[in-house]
């Protein structure tokens, strides 16, 4: 994810960044002689300076990994370097709060793992070597130095975790109303397309039906007249489309429905169309798997959603669908061994004219995603490349 998307962002970081190496050099140059330890104290702060100035410009894991073991590096050596100051502990304790900047999940536990291998080390040589002789103000009590520490990592543990189940939930919600904006676009668009296009069709298709008849012209020309018709019938199909995303209906009847006696009936109407790929259905559900929707509708979702999936399946392949009941909930699993998608890909499903199919128009899934939302329902896509896909269905379950 990039964080520095504009000018205004890199400014406020070199700020920031140039304000940390100030006083990180007035630390090295105040009240302290030139010696070895002022020599490896430089060299340490030159290697964060630049992680700090060089990361905006890649971003990359890498860099922010680098980033992360140079600092650690830094403070453990003022730690061993100066002896005599017992602030430097303090900031032991906090050096994977340095990871939390980068929101990455990974990096902070790493940065977890090598600050307790760090401090381990650290603690067992004070408590066998030192002794006491440079740090006393940490022997003196290393049982509870040890827990202080272990307790300021829980803490930073526990802080991460908030903050980052926090971004999480200001992802989904920003990611709903992308959705939600998309879906309002789109629905302008469709009584916009069906105004202006779909009387045009109209008529043209009534004066090509009407040439079809007509014996002055060839058998060749009635060909050329049933493609295009075909093609009409193509662009009034999506269009009908549009028209479903722009006005769902709302007051469609609602029924107790058997999801089993549903995916039964579709089933037997798609086998025949997973035959030509000599595909086939492996149907099994679990008695009493009743939800409140309309029926028809719930067809046309099994339908676009079993159809996808033999399309994606290789040649006599097999597509699994599974209905059980979880939880007061049920379950309706489709599965397919295709190609699989990316995380990308699954990201986009259900986004206007976003299709993996090369005519595909993507708005068969935002209807499915329309009638699922309709009856309170959730849809998942677990995929990877190679591994095929899930897709996964929820709907409150209703006694029978």
């Amino acid at each position: 994810m990039k964080e520095f998307n504009g000018p205004l962002h890199k400014k406020y970081y070199y700020i920031i960044v140039l304000f940390i190496i100030i006083l990180m050099l007035a630390g090295l140059l105040v009240d302290n002689p030139v010696n070895s330890r002022f020599a490896v104290h430089g060299v340490m702060i030159a290697i964060i300076s630049i992680c700090l100035l060089v990361y905006p410009w890649y971003e990359n894991a890498w860099m922010r990994y680098m980033t992360v073991i140079s600092s650690t590096g830094y403070f453990y050596i003022l730690f061993y370097l100066y002896p005599e100051t017992w602030a430097e502990f303090v900031l032991l304790c906090f050096i994977p709060a340095l990871s939390i900047l980068f929101f990455d999940k990974r990096l902070f536990y790493f940065s977890l793992v090598i600050n307790l291998a760090f401090i381990l080390f650290t603690f067992g040589y004070i408590g066998f070597v030192d002794k006491g002789q440079d740090y006393p103000y940490i022997y003196t009590d290393l049982v509870g130095n040890v827990v202080n520490f272990l307790a300021s990592q829980v803490l930073l543990y526990f802080i991460f975790h908030l903050t980052n189940l926090r971004i999480q939930k200001q992802r989904v919600y920003y990611e709903q109303i992308q959705h939600a904006e998309r879906m309002r676009t789109t629905g302008q668009l469709a009584a916009a397309v069906a105004h202006e296009i779909r009387n045009p069709l109209t008529v043209v298709n009534g004066f090509l039906q009407f040439y079809m008849e007509d014996s002055a012209f060839s058998q060749s020309q009635k060909q050329n007249f049933s493609l295009m018709i075909n093609e009409l019938d193509t662009a009034e199909h999506v269009i009908s489309q549009f028209l479903s995303v722009s006005k769902p209906e709302k007051g469609g009847k609602v029924d107790n429905v058997d999801v089993e006696q549903v995916l039964q009936d579709v089933t037997e109407l798609l086998n025949m169309y997973g035959l030509l790929n000599d595909n086939s259905i492996d149907l099994n559900v679990e008695n009493d798997c009743h939800v409140a929707a309309n029926s028809i509708e719930l067809k046309q979702l099994f339908i676009n959603l079993i159809k996808n999936a033999i399309e994606a399946s290789p040649h006599s392949g097999s597509v699994k669908v599974k209905a059980f009941k979880v939880k007061g909930h049920v379950w309706i699993q489709i599965i397919d061994k295709g190609r699989g998608m990316s995380k990308e890909e699954v990201k986009n499903l259900g986004t206007p004219f976003y299709s993996l199919k090369s005519k595909g128009t993507g708005l068969g899934l935002m209807i499915c995603f329309n009638i699922v939302e309709k009856y309170n329902g959730n849809i998942q896509f677990d995929s990877g490349p190679g591994d095929g896909t899930t897709v996964t269905l929820k709907f409150p379950l209703v006694p029978n």
